[in-house]
């Protein structure tokens, strides 16, 4: 996802330096957006994994 939010983000760059300004924004928009969404995944996925090392290790002992 971050990897699409980088392709989204140079083609905003090259659209606007093009002078495609609202390509520029739609490209903007969704780089914005697939940003928004790797963040919160990777919140999610930090806490999970962190609360699965937290049970594995109750389980161990």
């Amino acid at each position: 996802m971050l990897k699409y939010a980088i392709v989204f983000a140079i083609i905003s760059l090259l659209a606007g330096a093009l002078g495609f300004t609202g390509v520029a924004a739609g490209a903007a928009g969704i780089a914005k957006v697939l940003f928004g969404l790797f963040l919160i995944l990777a919140v999610v996925f930090l806490v999970l994994a962190a609360l699965g090392v937290g049970a594995a290790r109750k389980a161990l002992h």
